[in-house]
């Protein structure tokens, strides 16, 4: 019989899916109102020029973030972490707001990094303060709590934009991190604070987790499989970005649409959360999780390039998102959760969140030198998504065994 969930680790994934809610319901804010602003100053066009820059800054985060970690821990780490943030969103809207088009391009960065730097910090609390079992029941509920945030955030944008216009949003984005903070430190002390071992203890073995990343087959792994999730991710993205633009010609009717077409991939992940997660990573083999995944995401590429419109490039990022959300997110958590303290907290930030912007970096910089020689089919986005879904479906097939994992079914 299942072990029944300790009441402490219940009381912790409550506070910790509730700092991920108005985390979310401001990153809804901040997501919408930084792409249509930087679109309105440069075109989507130079879209590929600011994704260049976006691993930069992670970079940059993740290394201070990790520093502050072997000084202060990780409770206080995630609180820092979070009014930082809140302070460079005000910055860039200040500036902004007395008519800075450069302020954009910081926005866009900073949206970039604090986003999946405060998400890992989120996620290497759950891994560490909950067992494994634990986790295969609790972690799509705490997506589901999480999404909850980002479906009110895209509704109150879709409402407010036209009212106050874009650029105001940035004020309710910053505002979400104080509360982000507060429920966080609220699930540490319910949840109690995870502790490095002695080699471990204020970063001996470096701040930022490459070293452990190097020694460990399993974070090897993950490691290519998230460049290649965020190879799908960049070109679907800059695809319905061009569409978009095409189609749409209003800045405010822009945000309205991306907020909308968020706000929906938000209703259908909470689905996926609640109810597909749980009942998938209890039934389902680890293993065919991790290769039904990409081979979804193979079959939607090939979509697009069949019938190549809006409403294609919109499914096929809608069901990408839609599966990084939840499926994926849970099925992947999972496989840290018997790493050491270094793993979970240092190397998981250098993958998850380094890893996911450095993708995008790699894959804009070459369509930009690109460009620069030849004008680039709108095909080449639908073929790159379908050759990384392909060469992912190999990198999973070891998932989730004996060998690989200990949270194997």
């Amino acid at each position: 019989m299942a072990a029944r969930i300790q009441q402490s680790h219940v009381l912790a994934a409550l506070w910790i899916a509730l700092s991920a809610a108005s985390l979310l319901l401001g990153y809804e804010f901040l997501r919408s109102v930084s792409q249509s602003l930087y679109i309105a100053h440069y075109g989507s066009k130079n879209l590929p020029y600011v994704m260049t820059l976006a691993p930069l800054g992670t970079l940059l985060a993740i290394y201070l973030y990790g520093y502050g970690l072997s000084l202060v821990g990780a409770r206080r780490a995630i609180m820092y972490t979070a009014l930082v943030s809140a302070a460079l969103i005000m910055g860039c809207f200040y500036a902004i707001s007395h008519g800075s088009r450069g302020a954009s391009v910081v926005l866009y960065v900073v949206r970039e990094s604090y986003i999946v730097l405060l998400v890992e910090q989120i996620w290497a609390f759950i891994n560490s303060a909950l067992r494994a079992d634990d986790c295969r029941k609790l972690n799509g509920p705490i997506c589901g709590v999480a999404s909850l945030g980002a479906i009110c955030g895209g509704l109150m944008v879709r409402q407010w934009v036209t009212a106050i216009g874009s650029a105001n949003m940035l004020v309710f984005a910053a505002a979400s991190l104080v509360p982000t903070g507060i429920f966080a430190v609220l699930a540490y002390r319910a949840g109690g604070e995870p502790q490095p071992s002695v080699a471990e203890a204020h970063g001996r073995q470096g701040h930022g987790g490459a070293r452990i990343l190097l020694q460990t087959p399993i974070l090897r792994r993950l490691a290519v499989i998230i460049l290649l999730t965020q190879v799908i991710s960049t070109v679907l993205d800059l695809n319905l970005s061009r569409m978009v633009e095409a189609t749409i010609a209003s800045t405010d009717e822009r945000t309205r649409w991306f907020s909308g077409f968020y706000m929906q991939i938000n209703i259908w992940a909470a689905f996926g959360q609640f109810v597909a997660t749980p009942f998938l990573l209890t039934m389902v083999p680890l293993r065919m999780i991790h290769i039904a995944i990409p081979l979804i995401h193979a079959a939607m590429g090939v979509l697009t390039l069949a019938m190549p419109s809006r409403t294609t490039a919109a499914a096929a990022l809608t069901v990408f998102k839609v599966f990084d959300y939840s499926l994926f997110r849970g099925a992947k958590e999972l496989l840290y959760v018997p790493l050491t303290y270094d793993a979970r907290y240092r190397a998981k930030e250098l993958i998850d969140a380094f890893g996911y912007r450095a993708a995008k970096g790699i894959v804009s910089a070459g369509l930009v030198l690109t460009s620069r020689v030849m004008t680039i089919p709108v095909i080449t986005y639908g073929v790159a998504a379908v050759a990384a879904a392909v060469c992912w479906v190999g990198m999973a097939y070891p998932l989730g065994t004996p060998r690989n994992s200990d949270t194997s079914t």
